[in-house]
């Protein structure tokens, strides 16, 4: 994710942390360099383009349009629907931190269920960015980090943990029924964002609309210059250039956003989140808790 000020007018024509240009610019030059080749071979042989114009383009980039906006409001609302689920679960983790601490009278037994939830969110942070948070994990729960990982969900398996550790505690009679049921419901929570993440992670758009969105900016990129030549002339490259980048532009955004647990400049900062719950409960416990992750370059992770 990206924080950083707003730029200035100056600044907002050479930022490239966070841009998409870095991905499109093939595109870009590409489409430049072949509408300039396309003027050249005109002017040499005096080929006459009057006879076509940019509105059959107009009518074309309209639908090309629509087609673009629906895909980027839909990974928009992906983007944004788990961002509130993360939000959610720092929610639940202070939540539940509370809980534990108010219902528990065992420090130890308080303490290894926390930790067990941190695991849990670092598991998790692992799980929907395909990489190995086996370290992270290993910090809270040591050597059962090496257990839980055997699972095929091992994020599933810390929720089923603190449900063994708060049933045995109502067994052994330190928990009453409604002190266990409000700590169930909180690891009920937990288990349903857990979903909703896995649902988001595992469910992309239809690959029918990404189809359609990248032959219909390539089919009209390629036949633009030939409308735009009898009108714009030696600035036809330009012209093409600009909307090249403004379609392809486009739908580098909503691919990059359509995956919002990934590691990319405009993803979710599943990094940070993970050490705000990390603060909540190591301040929850009465310990000392770490620092927040800082931003490096605007990036935060």
């Amino acid at each position: 994710m990206i924080v950083r000020p707003r730029p200035t007018f100056l600044q907002l024509f050479f930022v490239m942390r966070g841009s998409v240009v870095p991905r499109i610019l093939p595109q870009i030059l590409g489409f430049a360099v072949y509408s300039a080749v396309i003027l050249a071979v005109a002017r040499q042989f005096h080929l006459d383009f009057s006879v076509f114009n940019i509105t059959p383009f107009g009518l074309v980039a309209v639908t090309l349009s629509i087609y673009l906006s629906f895909r980027n409001n839909a990974a928009y609302d992906r983007w944004w629907e788990a961002r509130k689920l993360r939000g959610t679960l720092v929610f639940e983790i202070r939540n539940l931190a509370r809980a534990t601490t108010s219902l528990i009278a065992d420090p130890a037994e308080q303490r290894a269920l926390l930790m067990e939830a941190l695991a849990f969110c670092h598991f998790l942070r692992g799980q929907l960015r395909k990489i190995d948070s086996m370290k992270d994990a290993r910090a809270f729960i040591a050597a059962e980090a090496d257990t839980a990982a055997n699972f095929a969900n091992p994020a599933d398996e810390m929720v089923r943990r603190m449900g063994r550790r708060a049933n045995a505690q109502r067994r052994a009679g330190e928990v009453d029924p409604i002190g266990f049921r409000i700590l169930d419901e909180r690891l009920a929570s937990i288990t349903a964002i857990q979903a909703g993440c896995e649902r988001i992670a595992g469910t992309p758009l239809p690959f029918a609309y990404t189809l359609l969105v990248h032959r219909t900016a390539y089919i009209v990129c390629l036949l633009l210059p030939i409308g735009l030549i009898s009108t714009t002339g030696w600035a036809t490259p330009l012209f093409t250039a600009l909307i090249a980048y403004t379609f392809f532009g486009l739908d580098a955004l909503s691919e990059e956003l359509e995956d919002p647990f990934g590691t990319e400049a405009n993803d979710l900062a599943l990094d940070g989140l993970c050490r705000v719950c990390e603060i909540s409960v190591f301040e929850a416990l009465g310990e000392t808790p770490p620092k927040m992750l800082p931003a490096e370059k605007f990036y935060f992770s």
